[in-house]
């Protein structure tokens, strides 16, 4: 796009289906790496990935050509299906409907980075569940606990 200047950065988080823990260790490598590619090829940037055996954090430059609801949903139907072909999991393997996506400005960068890589730290005292709340309730996102999760899986704040 000419004579068009942006400066978006999103923090994408989403859960693995019904909160398993089924991003094996021996494997986030591999699946980072593959998402970087989805990603990149669509033409946006990661600044940084990490995951849980439950969920994945991702912090992405983005350009203004592609929605964020598109990027995030290739990104989970590819991995989705690389996982499967891989066979890291028994059974199948899915990603929870819906995600959560916050910005930032290029001067907060270095301290979502940190947080994104010290993920294992972080949830040492907190369990996913309250991160993803506490991220709502930063961000002033309205939510109901009803379908923050899988409906099977609702809870209270």
């Amino acid at each position: 796009m000419a004579d068009t200047y942006t400066q978006l950065y999103i923090h994408i988080v989403f859960a693995v289906k019904g909160r398993g823990c089924l991003i094996p260790k021996q494997h986030k490598d591999a699946l980072h790496q593959y998402i970087t590619r989805i990603i990149t090829n669509k033409k946006q940037t990661v600044i940084r990935i990490n995951s849980m055996p439950d969920h994945i954090h991702l912090l992405v430059g983005m350009a203004p050509d592609i929605a964020l609801s598109a990027l995030v949903r290739d990104i989970k139907a590819n991995s989705s299906k690389f996982i499967n072909k891989k066979g890291w999991v028994v059974g199948r393997f899915e990603w929870q409907a819906g995600f959560a996506a916050f910005s930032y400005s290029h001067s907060q960068l270095d301290a979502v980075v940190r947080y994104i890589k010290n993920q294992e730290a972080h949830h040492s005292h907190r369990t996913f569940k309250e991160e993803y709340l506490a991220f709502l309730k930063r961000f002033n996102v309205p939510y109901n606990p009803k379908y923050v999760f899988d409906a099977d899986d609702a809870f209270d704040p």
